[in-house]
């Protein structure tokens, strides 16, 4: 018998058996409408554990290895990795991390489900009671299709509406999940901004048909999702629709760039970090090795019909509805998303008059990660969300 995780016949991942023998499978979390993330066998082979991913949440399930019943585990909210029964299969390890925590190792006791924290994570001078924790939300787009997110709220010595903003992942084939903050709880704590983290269509973790719903002709149904949120955000008593700011990476840089032209009277600012800011010249200038995967996602800009369309719905030929504050930031070598795709779009905007930051690091690649370079672009980005967001 073989255990393995798979989409096959399904939306989601399934845990599944083979029988060597008969070559008949076997699908047992079919009434979970996730997907199984990763899972673990006892040595004995009496017992599995697997985790899911519920809405970017994680739960863990045990499972009985002869009957294939299971049960969930009461933990903690959180993201969950690197699980492990010991050798006399009595107890599972497993990594977590949470709202108020990075990385942490625990125990669960499997006779009375009793949870042992093993480690306590550095978190600097962070405090654990001024961290944001998340607040799962959902919101209908222009199709009634549900969109969900995760919205962290202002620390609560801020009172009156808070500015927004609004942080897109990229992928698009990536998940936003309830994750630890991190240095990001300056923006909620210290500065009094709320964060939202949405999934849009195209968003991993959702399905199979909610990962396509992107593609090709269908790109800026995404950003109409981002549109729905604004509309969402407008309803809320203690958010602030005159104080939004978009920012994201890679593909969420175009989603940035692309918001930003699509809804300019309704943000204040934005935040484009390694986008793409024209499809056409991102698939002609990206590392060969990526190109044909990429033409899978956004389309293929050989096909005459493709490449219209694609330079149709690009940022860099709608600079003209531009009208807000920008800060592009970018790697000199990146080897994904070309330097040309910010200076591009740097200049264009310039040279229609608008305001733009620009900050580029001759030493990086696709994202910072040297940390000089880091903490540059996070006092650059909190400077600028001073001058323009909040104020």
């Amino acid at each position: 018998e073989i255990w393995f995780v798979t989409d096959r016949e399904n939306e989601f991942q399934r845990l599944a058996t083979m029988n060597l023998e008969t070559k008949k499978i076997t699908y047992h979390t079919s009434s979970i409408p996730w997907d199984v993330d990763d899972y673990t066998l006892s040595e004995d082979k009496t017992k599995l554990a697997f985790i899911t991913n519920e809405g970017g949440l994680n739960k863990m399930y045990i499972m009985d290895g002869a009957t294939k019943k299971y049960n969930e585990v009461n933990v903690p909210i959180g993201l969950i990795s690197g699980i492990s029964f010991t050798k006399n299969g009595k107890s599972l390890f497993f990594t977590q991390s949470t709202a108020d925590s990075s990385s942490d190792v625990y125990q669960l006791n499997l006779n009375d489900t009793k949870i042992i924290r093993w480690t306590e994570s550095e978190l600097g001078e962070m405090q654990k009671e001024d961290m944001s924790k998340p607040k799962f939300i959902e919101w209908k787009s222009f199709d009634k299709m549900t969109i969900s997110g995760f919205y962290y709220p202002a620390a609560a010595k801020f009172t009156g509406k808070r500015p927004v903003l609004i942080s897109i992942h990229g992928g698009p084939e990536g998940q936003s999940t309830a994750s630890f903050l991190g240095s990001n709880n300056y923006y909620t704590n210290e500065m009094g901004i709320a964060i939202i983290y949405p999934n849009v269509r195209g968003s991993s973790g959702f399905g199979k048909t909610y990962i396509a719903k992107d593609n090709g002709f269908l790109r800026e149904d995404s950003v109409k999702d981002i549109g729905a949120l604004l509309d969402w955000i407008a309803l809320q008593p203690d958010l602030d629709k005159d104080r939004i700011m978009i920012m994201g990476g890679s593909y969420g840089g175009y989603m940035t760039l692309a918001t930003a032209f699509h809804y300019a009277d309704r943000i204040k600012c934005s935040v484009d970090i390694v986008g793409i800011s024209n499809f056409n010249t991102f698939l002609k200038n990206t590392e060969e090795y990526r190109r044909d995967l990429r033409r899978v996602e956004y389309g293929d800009e050989r096909i005459p019909e493709m490449a219209t369309f694609l330079e149709k719905i690009s940022p860099l030929n709608n600079t003209e509805k531009i009208k807000k504050p920008m800060f592009i930031i970018q790697g000199t070598n990146d080897p994904r998303v070309p330097v040309t795709e910010a200076t591009q779009m740097r200049d264009k905007l310039k040279a229609q008059g608008n305001i733009v930051w620009y900050l580029e690091a001759k030493d990086e690649g696709h994202g910072f990660r040297k940390k000089p370079n880091v903490d540059f672009q996070r006092l650059a980005v909190i400077k600028f969300m001073e001058t323009y967001l909040i104020n």
